[in-house]
């Protein structure tokens, strides 16, 4: 997932076969694909100003020009 601002985020195609998943707080928002079920993006509850795009989703994105950051899930708040 790349952080993107909301400003920045232009979703170009496929918004009919979108499935929105909420839980908890219902303040995130996580979209899947309703025919294949892959996860191309979601609006944080802690950063709602900003999306987190799966950049395996987009066309043409040269995967090395994108830093790496570890995530420790367990010490997450």
């Amino acid at each position: 997932m790349v952080k993107v601002p909301e400003a920045d985020f232009e979703l170009l195609q496929g918004q009919e076969f979108l499935t929105e998943y909420q839980f908890h707080t219902k303040t995130a928002r996580h979209y899947f694909c309703n025919i294949c079920g892959i996860y191309p993006f979601h609006r944080k509850r802690i950063s709602p100003e900003y999306f987190g795009v799966n950049v395996h989703c987009l066309e043409d994105v040269e995967l090395t020009d994108i830093p790496i950051r570890a995530t420790d899930g367990i010490g997450m708040p």
